[in-house]
């Protein structure tokens, strides 16, 4: 499996503050990044996956909407974030 408790437990770590603050913003968003680039890859190879194609857009939609939120609530850890994410916002 890509993604196990370990690499989520990492992710949290480095964007959410600790491994166990699984609902901050920024945690939230980099999980998704590393979701979304994972189904990425997949679909460069698989084109015809329309199953994870769809999968991929509800993830990128709830993505954004997280970064709507965090822009409207502090516009310095969003930029902080994309800059580090290093998303094209």
């Amino acid at each position: 499996m890509y993604l196990d408790s370990a690499k989520k437990k990492e992710i949290f770590a480095q964007h959410g503050g600790s491994e166990t603050n699984t609902g901050s913003t920024e945690g939230q968003v980099a999980l998704f990044t590393f979701r979304i680039a994972h189904l990425t890859e997949h679909l460069k190879k698989n084109r015809k996956d329309y199953g994870t194609q769809r999968a991929l857009q509800l993830l990128v939609g709830k993505r954004r909407s997280l970064l709507d939120y965090l822009k409207a609530k502090d516009i310095e850890k969003y930029r902080a974030l994309i800059k580090e994410l290093g998303l094209r916002r």
